[in-house]
């Protein structure tokens, strides 16, 4: 019994709108389709069937060829139905030529030299070889097309100065050496353009994928940046806020007006967190787009240094930096924001330490408390002190985390000063 076709049958897309490659809605419907079918959503689709190059070339040929026919008229065989199929298949095979370079190439030599063996009149039945081996090079078939095209040649030489004296038109003659010595010119002037379409579409090809590579890596350098930026804004933030709830916490039945304080502070930093992921997240929305308000730098050092001593934290400064390259700076003021931080949560001690040096063409910041660390991970391998190295090393500088001898915690930052952008 027949199957009956489901609700989704009928004719093939190409039936219905036409064959792939007359409209380009119908070429990008098939590839919508196709991409579908794919589990890499369609990056192995096979190429396009070339059908307009390929019409227009079988018509030159036929054409041509009957004019060819009239010019030659009792020198050549005339053309008859044999003659024409010869002609039809030797430009039908290009439709082809992406697929099937390698069998293409060798097909249409293979009918060439049968219509030529055959006697028929000499025409632009050649376009259909060099279509078939500038197509076969380009797709990187360079031996096959190189012996198909010495094939050629040498079954023309054949024909021409052997076999024709068995073969029509009776009577004829042998060809002259100048004509296969042109007939060979043209053939290497042939290979020698295909070898450099090939040569450029390799080099476009690759200018392409290292234009690609490029973009992503700026991207996932752009992704990092913003993760950093919302990492450092949101772990020193929150971590005062949290300490301010604390405090409100504890004192909000016995001291009523310092709780008060803790509050308004937990609504200031929260106030200014939010501003600050708004500016990050406005990268996003605009990118390239000037930032609205300025990115911090050590000239907001003492914003730190409060901020600490409101989560119960005393810090002291030593030295200053001003007139810093804004890259340097943005990066000294987080680590020196994320520093502080890290003190916060993860150390004992209630006093810090952050010393500012120029030293040549560098920056060194030092922060270091007296410890003792607390918490599970203290000392940390998490994302705060992964930032700061990443920050340094976009710099060109160093960033070195760890216990010190005598007890507590450092971070030394090295920072070049003169910061050489990429180009």
């Amino acid at each position: 019994m027949d199957k009956q076709p489901g609700p989704g049958a009928g004719p093939p897309w190409w039936w219905r709108h036409g064959p792939p490659g007359w409209s380009r809605w119908a070429d990008q419907h098939d590839e919508a389709r196709e991409g579908e079918g794919d589990g890499d959503s369609g990056t192995n689709r096979r190429p396009r069937w070339p059908w307009r190059s390929t019409v227009l070339v079988m018509v030159f040929v036929l054409a041509g060829s009957n004019f060819a026919a009239r010019a030659q008229e009792g020198e050549r065989v005339a053309l008859d139905p044999f003659g024409r199929v010869l002609l039809f298949v030797a430009g039908a095979l290009l439709l082809w030529r992406k697929r099937h370079p390698v069998p293409v190439v060798f097909g249409t030599v293979a009918a060439v030299l049968l219509y030529v063996g055959a006697g028929y009149p000499y025409g632009p039945v050649f376009l259909t070889v060099v279509v078939a081996c500038f197509s076969a090079i380009v797709s990187g078939h360079r031996h096959a097309a190189w012996a198909a095209m010495a094939t050629l040649w040498t079954g023309h030489l054949l024909i021409a100065h052997v076999l024709y004296r068995w073969l029509p038109p009776s009577g004829d003659r042998a060809a002259s050496w100048t004509q296969e010595i042109v007939i060979a010119t043209w053939l290497v002037a042939l290979v020698a353009v295909s070898e450099l379409a090939r040569t450029r579409r390799e080099q476009w090809a690759r200018e392409r994928a290292e234009r690609a590579q490029a973009a992503r890596r700026r991207a996932d350098e752009e992704r990092l940046r913003i993760a950093r930026e919302l990492h450092d804004v949101l772990a020193h933030s929150i971590s005062v806020i949290n300490v301010q709830a604390g405090v409100g916490l504890a004192l909000l039945d016995s001291d009523p007006e310092q709780a008060r304080t803790a509050l308004g502070t937990i609504k200031a930093k929260s106030k200014e967190a939010l501003g600050e992921v708004r500016q990050v997240l406005d990268t996003l929305r605009a990118p390239g787009a000037a930032p609205r308000a300025p990115a911090p730098g050590l000239d907001r050092l003492p914003e730190l240094v409060e901020q600490a001593a409101s989560a119960g934290l005393t810090v002291t400064v030593e030295g200053e930096a001003s007139r810093l390259p804004p890259g340097v700076d943005l990066a000294a003021f987080r680590i020196v924001q994320e520093a502080l931080t890290n003190v916060v949560r993860h150390s004992g001690s209630r006093e810090a330490r952050v010393c500012i040096e120029r030293d040549g063409g560098r920056l060194r910041l030092r922060i270091d408390d007296d410890g003792p660390a607390t918490g599970a991970d203290a000392g940390g391998g998490g994302n705060g002190l992964a930032g700061m190295r990443e920050r340094a090393a976009a710099l060109g500088g160093t960033i070195e985390a760890g216990p010190r001898p005598d007890g507590g915690f450092r971070v030394l930052a090295v920072l070049p000063l003169e910061v050489k952008e990429d180009r």
